[in-house]
C-alpha cells in the first residue's frame, strides 16, 4: 500500500509543480552577493526612469509588485519542499534497507536541500529589493496575505529524520519572535500642512525611541495598516533590525474585527500600549490595556502629544 501510495504522489501535480524540473537541474543558486548586486542594479536602472514623468505616481504600486515577484517564487519552492517532505517522510516508513531505497531517500533529501537553497536565494533577492522598496517610498514591504519570514542558511542534512526535524524547527523558528511584546496602535490621520505631519511624525518616532530606551529587547505588535500611521511606525522598526508581529483584520467577522485583533495583541501580554489618535476599537484598547495593568503610553493629544498637554495649553 505505502509503494502505492508513493506513485499516486509522485505522479500528481500538486499546485502546478514541477517535480522534474528541479531534478533536471541540481546545481547551486547564484553566489548570495552577486544576487543582491544584481537586484539592486536592476532596481536603480528601473527607477531612475519614473522620476519627473507621467510613471511618478506608480512607483510606490511598481516597486511593490517588484518585491513581491520573489516573494511569490519563494512561497512556490516552500510549497515544492512541503511536497518533499511529505514524500521523504513516506520513504522513511516504508524503508526496508535495501540499496535501492536507501539510495532513493538519499536522493530526495538532497533534491529537497537544493530546493531550499533556491527559496532562500529567491527570500535574500526579496529583501534585498525590500530595502530598495523602504528606501524608496518610506513604508516597509508587507506580502498582501501572510508572513514575510526568511529561513536563513540551511544547516548539512544527515538522514531523513533529521532533515523533518530541522524542517519543522526553523519553520517554526521562523515565525517566532523573540524579546519583550510593544504595541502600537493609530488610525489614518489627515494634516493640515506639511509642517504638521512632519511635527507628528517626530513625535510618532521620539516616543518609539524612548520606548526602545526602557525596552531593549523589545519587538512591535501593530494590525499591519500600510495605509495609516502604522506604516511609519513599521517603516522604522525594520530600520531599526526591530521584528515585528502583525495581527490583520479578520473580515469575516464583520465590525467585531478590530474588537477581536485588539484582545489578540493583548493577549501576547505587552510591557507598553502607545496609543496614537484613532477609531473608536484603539479608544477600547486603551480601556482593556489599563484594566490589566499594562502601561500605556498615551499620544492622543494634537499631532501626537500626551493628552495632557492640552490642559496644560
Amino acid at each position: 500500500m505505502t509503494s502505492s501510495l508513493s506513485a499516486v504522489l509522485q505522479a500528481l501535480e500538486l499546485g502546478h509543480l514541477d517535480l522534474m524540473g528541479d531534478q533536471r537541474s541540481m546545481e547551486a543558486p547564484p553566489p548570495a552577493e552577486a544576487l543582491e548586486q544584481t537586484v539592486s542594479a536592476i532596481w536603480s536602472d528601473l527607477f531612475a526612469l519614473f522620476p519627473f514623468t507621467a510613471l511618478e505616481r506608480d512607483i510606490e504600486d511598481l516597486g511593490w509588485g517588484f518585491v513581491n515577484l520573489f516573494h511569490r517564487a519563494a512561497a512556490k519552492k516552500h510549497q515544492l519542499i512541503d511536497r518533499l517532505t511529505d514524500e521523504i517522510r513516506l520513504l522513511l516508513a516504508e524503508q526496508d534497507g535495501s540499496e535501492i531505497a536507501t539510495a532513493d531517500l538519499e536522493d530526495k533529501i538532497d533534491l529537497a536541500r537544493k530546493v531550499e537553497q533556491s527559496a532562500q536565494a529567491y527570500e535574500g533577492m526579496r529583501d534585498t529589493a525590500a530595502r530598495h522598496y523602504l528606501h524608496e517610498t518610506g513604508r516597509s514591504w508587507v506580502p498582501a496575505t501572510g508572513n514575510r519570514i526568511s529561513l536563513g542558511t540551511t544547516a548539512a542534512i544527515v538522514d531523513g529524520r533529521a532533515y523533518l526535524q530541522a524542517r519543522r524547527e526553523r519553520v517554526r523558528d521562523a515565525n517566532m519572535v523573540h524579546g519583550t511584546p510593544v504595541v502600537f496602535a493609530g488610525g489614518r490621520l489627515r494634516f493640515a500642512s506639511d509642517d504638521e505631519a512632519k511635527q507628528f511624525a517626530d513625535n510618532l518616532l521620539r516616543t518609539l525611541k524612548a520606548v526602545r530606551e526602557r525596552v531593549g529587547d523589545m519587538y512591535l505588535v501593530h494590525g499591519g495598516d500600510m495605509k495609516g500611521i502604522e506604516r511609519l511606525a513599521a517603516s522604522w522598526a525594520e530600520q531599526n533590525g526591530i521584528q515585528q508581529l502583525r495581527f490583520g483584520l479578520d473580515r469575516k467577522l464583520g465590525d467585531r474585527a478590530g474588537f477581536r485583533r485588539n484582545e489578540q495583541m493583548l493577549s501576547v501580554k505587552p510591557r507598553y500600549v502607545i496609543a496614537f489618535q484613532g477609531n473608536g476599537v484603539t479608544e477600547r484598547l486603551v480601556v482593556e490595556a489599563k484594566a490589566r495593568g499594562i502601561h500605556v503610553v498615551d499620544r492622543r493629544g494634537p499631532l501626537g502629544t500626551p493628552p495632557a498637554a492640552l490642559s496644560r495649553g
